[in-house]
């Protein structure tokens, strides 16, 4: 990608994307290779209606059967030569949909309405799958873009003002209140909406949304409505609607960086609010192995992309070392550990992130085996460290200086280490039970 050979990077996520269907962000980022083979010409190859005649009768087989996987498979196929083939790319969404991979179902949908948005169908699934993932305003706008083009269509009526009442009462709490004072009045969530009680904006100046919606019509060319948007919904904690009004200002903005960033940590924070309710829900239901190997894959998925991200940050701000530091932590997590040592010796430099930064440091140099290193790192962290600002950091490097001191013999030391950490945290690890064990003997 870097080198800009697209064929390659093409040919390589694929294959990714057919080893681990399931993958987000393999999917996502060989659209946008392919699309970037084909210089965005929203066509993509010569002669691709005819390339693609074979590839749909594929497509028809592998469908009628209800063979999912080789559908998915020559839909991608498919999608090689032309990634805007909004046919193909719902061929994706239904194979993944019906093997239970939502998240790239829904990517894929998205993709198809972008390339043909009259589609009646296409929109009907998507707006199924944003009411899945609980996403109901998205759902609520697909089933009204479904009124415009068909007011007669009483399935979308329907549908639409079923879910803006979820999407209400979601809003305001009414399905998780234990009593009627918890929920909000109907009055209250309305001015939360930015909404009177009719579903409509009060007028000008009654509501900040409805103003910046009135802007976007009146000038849908000008990025800087579509970032004032974004800021908006940022603030009120609805990312999901912020994404796709920075995606509209990176595109009109002609491929400024600091939106393209801005908009991939929006992805990643919508990514991590779904990692977060998995963990949630995974706390009531400890006992759960399908639902913990789903946080696992889910999680492992979020730290892929965010090295994803990070590693460009790091290219593109290479003297900052808050960025390095936050891929080297990435890197930890992967147990990449000889990526993130060079990472974590730069990130000592900042006086912020010093500390923290060398005792992640010596916990690599100890999973290399390299004691000694490890030893000298957290020597330098303890000094840094209070207990009351950052009582995981000071724990880690007493701990494993402890360790370090009793493997070497150093009984005084590593019980004077046990104990720091026992102060700070009683059922910290093991470190209670190797303090007793010193002290019996």
């Amino acid at each position: 990608m870097s080198k800009e050979n697209w064929d390659y990077a093409v040919d390589m996520f694929a294959r990714a994307v057919m080893l681990v269907p399931d993958n987000l962000v393999y999917r996502q980022t060989l659209r946008g290779v392919e699309t970037r083979k084909y210089n965005n010409n929203g066509t993509g190859a010569k002669m691709a209606g005819m390339k693609l005649v074979s590839v749909r009768g594929k497509t028809k087989k592998a469908r009628l059967k209800q063979n999912w996987g080789d559908l998915d498979k020559a839909a991608e196929e498919g999608l090689a030569i032309n990634p805007w083939d909004a046919q193909l790319n719902a061929d994706v969404g239904d194979a993944c949909k019906n093997q239970g991979f939502i998240d790239v179902a829904l990517f894929a949908y998205q993709k198809a309405v972008q390339s043909d948005p009259n589609n009646k169908e296409f929109l009907k699934v998507l707006a199924e799958l944003y009411e899945q993932r609980g996403e109901y305003p998205n759902a609520v706008e697909a089933w009204e873009r479904i009124r415009k083009i068909d007011p007669l269509d009483a399935e979308a009526r329907t549908k639409a003002n079923a879910l803006a009442a979820t999407s209400v009462m979601d809003r305001g709490g009414y399905e998780e209140a234990d009593t009627t004072k918890d929920a909000m009045a109907d009055h209250e969530v309305a001015k939360r909406l930015g909404k009177s009680l009719d579903g409509e904006a009060d007028g000008p100046g009654q509501s900040e949304e409805a103003d910046l919606q009135r802007a976007i019509r009146k000038d849908p060319e000008n990025k800087d409505v579509y970032i004032h948007a974004a800021d908006f919904y940022k603030r009120e904690g609805e990312s999901i609607k912020a994404l796709p009004m920075l995606q509209k200002a990176y595109e009109l903005s002609g491929g400024n960086e600091d939106l393209k960033e801005q908009v991939e940590d929006v992805e990643l924070e919508i990514f991590k609010k779904d990692v977060d309710k998995i963990k949630d829900v995974m706390a009531k239901r400890p006992n759960d192995e399908g639902l913990k190997k789903r946080f696992k894959k889910k999680d492992d998925e979020l730290v892929t992309r965010e090295i994803d991200v990070f590693k460009k940050r790091v290219e593109r701000h290479n003297n900052d070392v808050r960025y390095k530091f936050q891929l080297a932590k990435r890197y930890v997590k992967k147990k990449q550990y000889t990526d993130a040592i060079p990472l974590l010796q730069q990130s000592v430099r900042d006086n912020r992130i010093a500390a923290e930064a060398l005792v992640m440091l010596g916990k690599c140099f100890l999973a290399e085996k390299k004691g000694g290193l490890a030893k000298r790192q957290f020597d330098k962290a303890i000094p840094l460290l209070d207990p009351t600002d950052d009582a995981d950091a000071f724990c880690e490097a007493h701990y494993w200086m402890g360790r370090i001191c009793q493997e070497q013999g150093d009984l005084a030391a590593a019980e004077d280490h046990y104990g720091a950490v026992v102060e700070c945290n009683y059922n910290f690890k093991d470190a209670l039970k190797r303090l007793e064990q010193i002290q019996e003997d």
